[in-house]
């Protein structure tokens, strides 16, 4: 693994206005950055990445499985509690999943380390999946990548097969973000354009424009009725809105579905851990509550977290992260090193969640900026990878996304 730097195409911005990629520079700094891209081999590509995210997604079906038999961990992920049967039903009936990003720490050296699963609304969608490959395209045309480089791009075509494969031909979908957010909406048209080619139908309705008929059905903006709604609304946000009490009868099926709220919560860290003490894709993860209680000789649960966390305690003792197990883009996640904390995200807005304590993997450093790799799950397999790095330990909204190549 290499961070390359390389000559920018000339009318790259000219190409992304045309695509409508309004969202290639925020907040007053580049967001998409291909001044510079990483370079991976065939080898890191598959054994490191590939194979060990696809392993870990059927980790995290495990997880599900266990968690919805479960009503303490349903309490220690803080599921509403009138909503649990609407989760458990969803697994139990076997709702489709579509997507999911799993955020790796990974230096080209050794197992990659998972930091968390955006298992529900990952964004960063149509950057990864269709303007890198673009880039590699021009590139290779103009001479600057090496003839023969490849990407660990899939992510298009498996989402059309994907959405072909879990609907008939000619059905409608809805998709639905929140309006006047460019980011969300080039991930949300991401999606439909690989519905679209799959046959079927994609209608967008902002989310705010959606109705509820007096038969219980959910409208969009032009009253038809939506049988299936990918939404890019957090299921902890709608767990907690009005409409989520009329789920269940509106007859809707929900993408992605309501048993994803189980795997997009950062308690699956220490269930994960608990289930698979050990692999060498994981990093001990404990939920803070049950720490202290170990630590104090107290709780049901003492004996064998106390177990558990003295068999880590070296490693959580030389660094670990405290994360709310509802955040998003490193908001309110602390690290510590040493009993120092060096790097902390504010963010009142999560900070009220429970916690989890979990060992620190740091992220490699490359011209002040530490990339982290995002494994996009499509279906039950990993199909391509996304590159965002920050100047901070903490990758946050100000990030960059850069794109990559396989040099063989």
């Amino acid at each position: 693994m290499q961070k390359i730097t390389l000559p920018e195409r000339p009318d790259w911005r000219d190409h992304a206005r045309e695509v409508g990629f309004t969202f290639a520079d925020m907040h007053g700094e580049p967001y998409w950055d291909e001044t510079s891209a990483y370079a991976f081999s065939l080898e890191q590509i598959e054994a490191d990445l590939e194979d060990p995210a696809t392993e870990l997604h059927a980790m995290c079906r495990e997880a599900a499985a266990h968690i919805v038999a479960d009503e303490g961990l349903m309490d220690r992920l803080a599921i509403p509690e009138k909503h649990r049967d609407l989760i458990a039903e969803s697994w139990r009936r076997g709702d489709p999943e579509i997507y999911g990003r799993f955020d790796f720490a990974y230096d080209g050296t050794g197992p990659a380390k998972l930091l968390e699963y955006n298992a529900d609304t990952p964004t960063s969608l149509y950057e990864s999946a269709a303007f890198q490959w673009q880039w590699l395209e021009d590139q290779l045309a103009a001479g600057v990548l090496p003839e023969g480089a490849d990407q660990f791009n899939g992510i298009h075509e498996a989402l059309v097969a994907r959405f072909g494969a879990v609907f008939e031909p000619g059905s409608d979908l809805h998709f639905t973000a929140v309006a006047g957010n460019p980011e969300d909406y080039g991930t949300v048209e991401a999606m439909g354009w690989a519905a679209r080619e799959a046959g079927l139908g994609a209608h967008y309705c902002d989310l705010d424009k959606i109705a509820l008929s007096d038969e219980g059905q959910f409208l969009d903006d032009e009253d038809r009725v939506m049988g299936v709604l990918f939404k890019l609304y957090p299921w902890e946000d709608l767990l907690r809105d009005d409409y989520a009490d009329h789920i269940t009868a509106s007859g809707c099926l929900f993408l992605e579905p309501a048993w994803k709220a189980l795997l997009s919560n950062k308690g699956l860290l220490p269930v994960l851990w608990q289930m698979f003490e050990g692999h060498p894709n994981l990093l001990p993860a404990f939920f803070e509550q049950d720490v202290a209680q170990a630590i104090a000789g107290q709780g049901p649960a003492a004996a064998p977290v106390a177990e558990a966390f003295d068999r880590a305690s070296a490693q959580l003792i030389a660094g670990h992260v405290s994360k709310p197990i509802l955040s998003r883009e490193g908001a309110s996640v602390t690290i510590i090193e040493a009993g120092e904390i060096v790097e902390q995200a504010q963010n009142t807005e999560y900070s009220q969640h429970p916690r989890i304590v979990q060992a620190y993997a740091p992220l490699p450093e490359f011209d002040g900026f530490r990339p982290v790799i995002g494994a996009w799950i499509v279906g039950e397999e990993c199909a391509g990878i996304g590159i965002r790095e920050d100047r901070s330990r903490i990758t946050q909204d100000l990030s960059r996304f850069k794109p990559h190549y396989i040099t063989g």
